[in-house]
């Protein structure tokens, strides 16, 4: 539940994140994404692209927790 949170919030952030690397290069002054669906679809990849990040890393550090503990003898 919390790395659906997370990975809301983070996503929600990377959308401003990529327009303002994208005005930047190409010299706009604002974006227009169209409405609110290709908005909520650009969010929606970036939600799952984080939560797969999020997913990874937890799984990684239980995983190495567990190495640690197996090793202690």
């Amino acid at each position: 539940m919390v790395k659906a949170a997370v990975a809301g919030v983070v996503g929600f952030v990377l959308i401003f994140i990529e327009s303002m690397i994208v005005m930047k290069l190409k010299g706009y002054e604002t974006i227009e994404f169209g409405g609110i669906v290709p908005f909520v679809n650009v969010w929606a990849m970036n939600f799952f692209f984080t939560y797969s990040i999020l997913t990874q890393v937890t799984d990684w550090f239980v995983n190495k927790q567990e190495l640690n503990e197996d090793n202690s003898f």
